[in-house]
C-alpha cells in the first residue's frame, strides 16, 4: 500500500478508520528525515496490513503543532485510536521491524486498562506514549 499523506483536514478521519496506523513527522528540508524515507517505505511495502502514513510539519505546522512535535523525523504508532508509540529519530530496518512487532503484539485491552489506571490515579508511573511501545 502506498503511504498516505496526512493533513488536519484528514487526520482524525484516518485514524478512526484504520486500527494500526504509523505516522512520520519529516520535512523536505530534514537529512535524517530524507534518509529514514526508504526504510519507512520498505517497512510499508513489507506490511500491508498496516497504514503507513506522512505529515509533512512544515505543509502542516497546525497539525505537527498538536502532537508537539519539536523534532524530525518523529515517527508515531497509533492502535486502536491510541497513541501507544511516539518518538523522535530516524530508525534503521531491523529496529523499526522490531517496533512493529512490539506494537502488533501489544494487548490493546490491556493498554485501554493501563491507560484508565493512570488517568484515575492508580498506582502505575510509567507515562506511555513514548519509548518502547509497551504498556
Amino acid at each position: 500500500m502506498a503511504t498516505v499523506e496526512l493533513t488536519k483536514e484528514n487526520f482524525d478521519r484516518t485514524v478512526s478508520d484504520n486500527p494500526f496506523v504509523l505516522i512520520d513527522f519529516w520535512a523536505g528540508w530534514c537529512r535524517p528525515c530524507l534518509q529514514f524515507a526508504p526504510v519507512y517505505e520498505k517497512a510499508s511495502e513489507a506490511n500491508p496490513d498496516l497504514l503507513f502514513a506522512k505529515v509533512d510539519t512544515e505543509a502542516q505546522q497546525e497539525l505537527a503543532g498538536a502532537f508537539q512535535i519539536s523534532s524530525i523525523p518523529t515517527l508515531m504508532i497509533v492502535r486502536d485510536q491510541v497513541a501507544i508509540f511516539a518518538q523522535p529519530g530516524a530508525l534503521p530496518e531491523a529496529a523499526l521491524s522490531d517496533l512493529i512487532a512490539q506494537a502488533r503484539a501489544l494487548d490493546m485491552d490491556e493498554v485501554r486498562a493501563k491507560i484508565a489506571s493512570d488517568r484515575s490515579g492508580g498506582a502505575g508511573t510509567d507515562q506511555g506514549g513514548s519509548g518502547t511501545p509497551e504498556a
